[in-house]
């Protein structure tokens, strides 16, 4: 997958955990506990939704490497499936 393919995926995953959140927040540098205001249950939704929609499994060990949307965006990018 792409990174504008993987962009995308994360717009919309994190589009069906937050709809609150506006596309423009999408920022790389954005962190999601704290600057998207995901709370915890929100993150694993987040991870489970990615998992769902575009094959993605993030391990708990990894969860510091998807901390940003940069981070996760670069993330599914490089773990999704071909």
């Amino acid at each position: 997958m792409n990174e504008l393919d993987a962009r995308t995926a994360v717009a919309a995953a994190i589009g069906k955990v937050a709809p609150d959140v506006e596309e423009a927040d999408l920022e790389d540098s954005a962190r999601l506990r704290q600057d998207l205001e995901l709370d915890s249950l929100d993150f694993l939704r987040l991870v489970q939704v990615l998992a769902e929609d575009a094959g993605v499994d993030i391990p708990e060990r990894d969860y510091a490497k998807v901390a940003t949307v940069g981070g996760l965006v670069g993330y599914v990018a490089a773990h999704a499936a071909a």
